[in-house]
């Protein structure tokens, strides 16, 4: 993500609410954690600003800010006062957001890995054999989502409650490139949605097509290229490489052999197991590859359809207590309800001509 800094007049001064506030604990957050809250605070301050605002990722953060983690004095204060003079959505806003709903909990369904790896082989060989659109020249990637991801809370004012997003619409149109792409997600971003153009070279944090097609397809080659360039990042070497097969497969479209690589390359990945019963964003049920983050104590699943394995959808889950969310807490859902090749920019399938 290209971050930008911004700066917007404050009726409250931070000196005086860090006064009035606790004193915080020792801070212990992970660089994942830090790195959350910074992108979290920035895109929340850039969506207040009076200018239009930057390009944001061409993916949401999995784990938004929650507030009551031990950060600084001088963090916490800004990010009260942040909540104190915006609301929810608050003046100045280019989009009105929608007020955040208390997390659903679930029942937390046991994870095996008995049946891992014939799951494994039954995803891969669904994906391998799916007929993946291929986008040419001038072409857009298109992906329709219905979401919802964890939001601003205060520990004071909600006491012990986590709050998400309302499930919402989400609509990304990527080029072949990742060089131009265009946001529509009504509530969250300005009206008519926003532009992800973008020149940043292609990673394997942030893939385009091309740059997905030039990836090993053997499993045991494409893993080791993930451990190796993930070094140093995320909680531990094995989630990082967990976190970034998912990353990979979120809101684009792969090669098929690609695919079903990326799925036996994270069936090898130490702490991957089944769920049985998982239900995505919109309301399907379905069977999970899954795995817990140990640090932040939430559980990733990715949610295939029973019958013919075909990807559903996200949701993570929090297993353990932990930044006062408490077990059972959906903290992310998605759905993935369309997946296309279209010939122009905010051009929906089936749709004649380009819709502004």
């Amino acid at each position: 993500m290209i971050r930008k800094k911004s700066r917007r007049e404050e009726s409250l001064d931070h000196a005086e609410l860090a006064r009035l506030l606790p004193a915080p604990g020792d801070p212990h957050l992970s660089l994942d954690r830090h790195l959350l809250l910074e992108e979290h605070l920035m895109n929340e301050i850039q969506s207040t600003a009076p200018a239009p605002a930057p390009a944001p990722s061409r993916r949401p953060a999995r784990r938004a800010l929650l507030i009551g983690v031990p950060v600084t004095a001088a963090a916490l204060a800004g990010a009260f006062a942040f909540t104190i003079l915006t609301g929810s959505g608050g003046s100045g806003t280019t989009a009105t957001t929608p007020p955040p709903v208390e997390a659903p909990v679930v029942r937390i369904a046991p994870g095996s890995n008995a049946q891992l790896a014939s799951t494994v082989e039954h995803i891969a060989a669904a994906a391998s054999a799916s007929k993946t659109p291929e986008p040419g020249p001038g072409q857009y990637i298109y992906i329709k989502s219905k979401v919802s991801y964890l939001t601003v809370w205060d520990t004071d004012a909600y006491k012990s409650k986590s709050w998400v997003q309302p499930l919402h619409i989400r609509e990304v149109w990527n080029s072949p490139d990742g060089k131009q792409g265009w946001l529509d997600e009504p509530g969250y971003q300005p009206k008519g949605g926003i532009t992800l153009n973008s020149d940043v070279e292609n990673h394997l944090g942030a893939p385009s097509y091309d740059y997905l097609k030039t990836l090993p397809t053997d499993p045991d080659a494409l893993l080791k290229k993930i451990y190796k360039e993930t070094k140093g990042q995320g909680n531990s070497p094995d989630q990082q490489a967990f976190t970034t097969v998912g990353d990979l497969l979120m809101e684009q479209v792969a090669p098929a052999k690609l695919n079903a690589a990326l799925y036996q390359a994270a069936g090898k990945i130490p702490g991957v197991v089944v769920v049985d019963h998982a239900k995505d964003a919109a309301g399907r049920e379905g069977i999970a590859l899954a795995r817990l983050d140990q640090q932040t104590g939430d559980r990733t699943e990715w949610i295939f359809d029973p019958k013919t394995y075909a990807y559903l959808g996200s949701r993570a889950v929090q297993v353990k207590q932990a930044y006062g969310v408490k077990p059972g807490t959906v903290t992310e859902s998605t759905a993935v309800l369309e997946r296309a090749v279209v010939d122009a920019q905010k051009q929906r399938p089936g749709a004649q001509g380009a819709d502004a």
